[in-house]
């Protein structure tokens, strides 16, 4: 079988440049790359990953740090970002961490444990030593679907995407719209804040009230404050939900009290995940563009592993509005 070395010796060359052009890096001349290339072809040499990681001094595997249970947004994004990450030569580990100063540590402990090229972070993380460690390590991170300070970020502008999805509403005539969102995390805050700013700028009167917090953002948390909202007052023609998973929900107990969308309540979601467009009625919602969140979350933690130059500091997608069936004009 033929190894890395007798490439190199057969060229003249040093295992590090057969490694350079066998992996697609620069910095080797045209023609001593056109003959490591014609040599690699005749000889049906095959890169070993293990060879690969001495001589580049890398381990190709990155840490994605996800919910403990996740949603399937999130397990839409973070399919795209391993198979982006794959098609740059890495491999992934998955560390799952729940929303407490105890799991957050634990998380962090794995990763140190880890030999990482750098890590992901899906999931946002509360105790800011978490980001500092990391930092002390000198290990890459980019954090996707959110942003924190002096860390590679890729999101959407989560205040303005809000304040789209709640003027839909208010567009077709809606006045006294109730939001169901959840507690935790920036950017249910970030919609919140959207959410009032759209009414304040329709001149509608904020109500703290119409706004109900779910124990998390899933549609069985939907269905439950949903419930909740009809037996307080059904004095309302429209739910914006934060996400698409609790619109699930809502849209289910709608229905199971007779309630039909949209000819009584008009819904709006938040994400556009797959099933949103399956439902009866199809989900109007705000699609976050999950392809291209996924790809540059790969793209630039490579770039930031690889120390090529990569891209400002937060990236700032653009989101659209996705109109469907679970929206009307108010009777």
């Amino acid at each position: 079988m033929v190894s890395i070395k007798d490439i190199a010796k057969q060229v003249g060359v040093s295992v590090s440049t057969v490694s350079r052009v066998a992996n697609g890096k620069k910095y080797v001349t045209q023609k001593k790359r056109e003959q490591i290339l014609k040599l690699i072809e005749e000889t049906g040499y095959v890169p070993n990953k293990a060879a690969r990681n001495m001589v580049l001094q890398r381990s190709f595997t990155v840490g994605i740090v996800i919910p403990y249970t996740f949603n399937i947004f999130q397990r839409q994004l973070f399919s795209i970002v391993e198979r982006h990450l794959e098609s740059f030569g890495y491999h992934t580990l998955f560390f799952f961490v729940k929303f407490d100063d105890i799991s957050e540590k634990d998380c962090l402990d794995r990763l140190k444990s880890e030999k990482l090229d750098g890590v992901i972070l899906i999931q946002e993380i509360r105790n800011p030593v978490f980001y500092e460690s990391l930092n002390r390590l000198q290990l890459p991170v980019v954090v996707s679907t959110f942003s924190f300070p002096d860390i590679p970020s890729i999101h959407v502008d989560e205040e303005q995407a809000s304040m789209a999805a709640v003027n839909h509403l208010i567009g077709l005539g809606h006045r006294k719209i109730n939001m169901i969102c959840a507690s935790n995390f920036t950017f249910g805050k970030l919609r919140v804040e959207g959410y009032y700013k759209a009414l304040e700028t329709a001149g509608i009167e904020r109500d703290e009230s119409r706004v109900l917090f779910a124990p998390y953002y899933t549609a069985e948390s939907g269905m439950y404050t949903m419930r909740e909202l009809l037996l307080r007052n059904r004095d309302f023609s429209a739910i914006y939900a934060a996400t698409d998973e609790l619109a699930l929900g809502v849209i289910r107990i709608l229905k199971d009290e007779g309630l039909r969308v949209p000819d009584d309540i008009s819904v709006v979601g938040f994400d556009d995940i797959e099933i949103s467009d399956y439902l009866i009625p199809r989900l109007t919602t705000i699609r976050q563009p999950l392809e291209e969140i996924g790809g540059q979350t790969a793209l630039i933690l490579h770039r930031t592993i690889t120390g090529t130059p990569a891209f400002k500091q937060e990236l700032v997608l653009p989101y659209k509005l996705i109109i469907r069936e679970s929206t009307a004009r108010k009777n």
